[in-house]
């Protein structure tokens, strides 16, 4: 949406919208829109006509749904979606070194132009456990407005069924795929639990929840509470939290196509 001038000014610049999107990426189910993201978040969405996105072919579908919602103010093969650089959302906005000569203010020349735009992950809130850090902190610096809308974070939603401390937490993201790393980063953040009483969130790629899964199971003591939430937001949601002594006598087992969090502690 854009900000026009009068007069032949320039125009003022636009505002960046952290557009939140459903949990249900990668999902055979999806949830009604309406159901999982507020209508004044729907409403700013289809206003939008330039976004910056992890994968554009995943922002068009987002797109498609919103349409059916609420019309989308350009056609949908008139919206402009640029993309995250594929070391940006594979390595993350922070991580030392990682991207030299990347500056995001190269994504944000339509803000300036006077053009509103929408920054959006394929799941859940962006720049929160997904890239974009990096164009927020851009916007910040040019002196843009940065505007959050409302809707679904998996992490804080995990976090608040977990019965584990919601006033000390961290999100520790992904653990090593090697086991004997893995275990050793386990152990190491269920230390950190006991010394400050800080509860710990992890995620991993759908396909990997298994093996993460029995390395917690394995490497966390019978005492620990281990807390796992499944396909959060839609109908077949699993949300659970017992010690893990408890765990080991169950079955359960996370599947590998649905979004996951774990957290655990004491």
């Amino acid at each position: 949406m854009s900000t026009a001038a009068p007069g032949g000014q320039a125009a003022a610049p636009g505002r960046l919208f952290l557009v939140p999107a459903p949990l249900d990426f990668g999902c055979e189910q999806q949830a009604p829109l309406t159901d999982v993201l507020p209508q004044a978040t729907l409403q700013q969405a289809a206003r939008l006509t330039h976004w910056i996105s992890e994968n554009a072919k995943t922002c068009r579908a987002y797109l498609k749904r919103i349409d059916a919602c609420f019309p989308l103010a350009a056609p949908l093969q008139e919206q402009h979606i640029s993309e995250l650089p594929r070391h940006v959302h594979k390595k993350g906005d922070h991580t030392q070194g990682n991207i030299p000569n990347w500056d995001a203010r190269s994504l944000l020349a339509p803000l300036l132009a006077g053009h509103d735009m929408g920054l959006v992950s394929e799941a859940g809130m962006p720049a929160v456990a997904d890239p974009g850090s990096s164009v927020v902190r851009a916007a910040h610096d040019l002196g843009v407005q940065v505007v959050p809308l409302v809707g679904p974070v998996s992490l804080l939603l995990a976090l608040a069924a977990s019965g584990l401390n919601g006033q000390s937490f961290a999100f520790q993201g992904y653990v090593p795929q090697d086991a004997a790393a893995r275990t050793q980063r386990i152990r190491a953040l269920f230390a950190l639990c006991q010394s400050s009483g800080q509860a710990q969130v992890l995620i991993e790629t759908p396909y990997r929840n298994p093996a993460l899964w029995q390395a917690l199971l394995h490497a966390l003591p019978p005492q620990a509470r281990l807390a796992v939430a499944s396909g959060l937001t839609l109908p077949q949601a699993h949300v659970a939290s017992r010690s893990v002594q408890a765990w080991r006598r169950t079955e359960w087992a996370p599947d590998k196509h649905t979004p996951t969090v774990f957290a655990f502690g004491l």
